[in-house]
């Protein structure tokens, strides 16, 4: 994994990281030498300055080497790549690293909680919220996926079943119903060796599928520190 320059004399495992979680509703922000985390409401009406200057007042007081961002959407070059669907326009292509002035690395934010949830082998996370968050780990490479809108049934995709739309349409019995196929189905094309289910609404899943363990959304911050201290994951060129 390649380290930027000026963040090269310090090893990284012995450097302070700042991980944010960029989500639809709230930013949240925590370190890695732990304390409390800290959250603002996001919403429609936040733009990526907007983020930037919420972040800078949560982590006032706050000393930290480096920073580790999940962002809701897909990623290129260390930069957005598209605007996301529940926050304001201005997103794409916005440099982060600049912005803040320290070294940044920015991943898809599926992939940032897949990362802190990784056990070693062929990992794939499946998180549920609004859409559908997808992402591998296999043998430590960190792969984003983008799986929500492949055709699923009746001409709709594995998102309008098992994200936000199915929930409410469907009711929890049958969305439940629809998760376990779902993974089931991803679990027979893609091998992995287990897969972990999280985002918000993972606690409306009682018994989780075979093969799945539950995930945690604290795993986020774990992603965004760990994708700077794991020196063991290897993160694809065009996301660092």
């Amino acid at each position: 994994m390649d380290t930027p320059n000026n963040a090269a004399e310090t090893p990284q495992t012995a450097q302070t990281v700042l991980a944010i979680d960029l989500g639809g509703s709230h930013v949240k922000v925590h370190l890695s030498t732990g304390g409390e985390k800290r959250a603002v409401v996001s919403g429609p009406d936040m733009s990526p300055d907007k983020m930037v200057k919420a972040v800078r007042e949560m982590a006032e007081g706050w000393n930290y080497d480096v920073i580790g961002m999940g962002y809701p959407g897909p990623v290129s070059d260390n930069k957005p790549s598209l605007d996301p669907h529940n926050l304001a326009a201005g997103w794409k292509d916005y440099d982060f690293k600049k912005a803040f002035g320290k070294p940044l690395k920015l991943v898809n934010d599926a992939l940032m909680q897949a990362i802190g949830s990784y056990e070693g082998g062929r990992m794939l996370f499946l998180g549920l919220g609004t859409g559908l968050g997808a992402a591998m780990v296999a043998d430590s490479v960190c792969l984003p996926m983008e799986l929500a809108h492949l055709p699923y049934k009746k001409k709709k995709t594995f998102e309008d079943y098992v994200g936000l739309r199915g929930l409410e349409a469907d009711g929890k019995a049958k969305w439940r119903k629809s998760v376990a196929d779902v993974a089931e189905r991803l679990w027979a094309a893609l091998q992995p060796d287990y897969i972990v289910i999280g985002g918000g609404n993972v606690d409306k899943i009682k018994d989780m599928p075979e093969n799945c363990r539950r995930g945690d959304n604290e795993n986020a911050f774990k992603g965004g520190f760990r994708i700077w201290q794991d020196p063991a994951l290897k993160l694809r060129s065009s996301l660092v």
